[in-house]
């Protein structure tokens, strides 16, 4: 879908941008009906950086198994493609792109850029952060921006129709300010909350009810993660604000065949937390090493059917 001059204008002001109600692309027009119909069920894009070879790989194996594959700005990989280009790479593979942009490394005119060519791009959805500290990746002498952060990253996505979510840390210090902190980016023009793995089932249950309280509606699309190998393992260990399940690494690096286990874990993980109120669906992600990234679209794209991805 064309966006128009008059969009793109509003998402070039400040952090007031006004907010705007109707989702614009077709992609996310389709995300939002598949969320009135049934959870919604993303998983990661496991692909290497800079890589469109590998990306194709990783879609062939994710393609008709799950709603949307979510792509971020790592920290751990920082020079990527920019966002609109992978999410053009990942449309041309027939999957729906949700595209996190990070507020770590460009300046408010390079993410209002960023965000119209999304628009242009008919991403699914866009997810809004404010970047991981500028230690976890492999450039920590580039000079980190941090002109908007997230919250204030939202009103300019929302501002073109992008369907818009935000992260939160439930189990991260200040505990007591993360459901505030939540209503807050929902009063900004966030539609979606994705938040961190927080541990049991009954922990984001906990929060959620939190967020209720504070005067919060976000449907919330819980994270499971995904492990596979020993490798892996240490990968999501590393995340920041990651709290898991206990035991759950254990099991899947003791089993004869942590694939598998990983998978089924996995899955009955998300069948519990899509039982949840206020879940609308899942985000299955987590540590996928180098050389390991088909393999991990594989598990991922089990996991996704399992739990009824690709769905019409």
């Amino acid at each position: 879908m064309a966006v128009t001059d008059r969009a793109v204008a509003a998402a070039m002001t400040d952090a007031g941008a006004p907010v705007a109600g109707e989702v614009s692309t077709v992609a996310g027009r389709e995300l939002v009906g598949i969320l009135g119909r049934r959870p919604l069920i993303v998983t990661g894009m496991p692909a290497r950086p800079l890589d469109s070879g590998s990306l194709a790989e990783c879609a062939e194996q994710l393609r008709g198994s799950v709603d949307a594959v979510l792509s971020g700005d790592s920290g751990r990989a920082r020079v990527q493609y920019p966002p609109s280009y992978r999410a053009a790479l990942i449309r041309r593979e027939g999957l729906r792109a949700w595209l996190g942009v990070n507020a770590r490394d460009r300046n408010r005119t390079a993410l209002h850029e960023e965000l119209a060519a999304l628009a242009a791009a008919d991403v699914g959805a866009v997810h809004c952060v404010t970047g991981d500290h500028t230690a976890l990746g492999h450039r920590a002498d580039a000079r980190a921006v941090f002109d908007l952060e997230g919250t204030t990253l939202v009103p300019a996505a929302r501002s073109l129709g992008l369907l818009t979510s935000v992260a939160e840390s439930p189990a991260a210090p200040p505990r007591d300010r993360r459901a505030a902190r939540t209503v807050q980016k929902q009063r900004a023009g966030a539609q979606l909350c994705l938040p961190q793995y927080v541990g049991e089932v009954s922990e984001l249950a906990e929060f959620i009810d939190e967020t209720r309280v504070a005067g919060g509606t976000l449907p919330f699309l819980a994270g499971v993660p995904v492990v596979i190998d020993h490798d892996g393992a240490r990968v999501l260990a590393s995340f920041p604000g990651t709290v898991l399940p206990p035991g759950y690494l254990d099991e899947v690096l003791s089993a004869s065949d942590p694939f598998t286990t990983g998978v089924r874990l996995a899955v009955e993980l998300g069948t519990r937390l899509l039982a949840v109120e206020g879940v609308a669906g899942i985000v299955a992600a987590g540590g996928a090493t180098p050389g390991s990234e088909v393999r991990y679209a594989r598990a991922l794209a089990a996991i996704g059917r399992e739990l009824g991805g690709g769905a019409r």
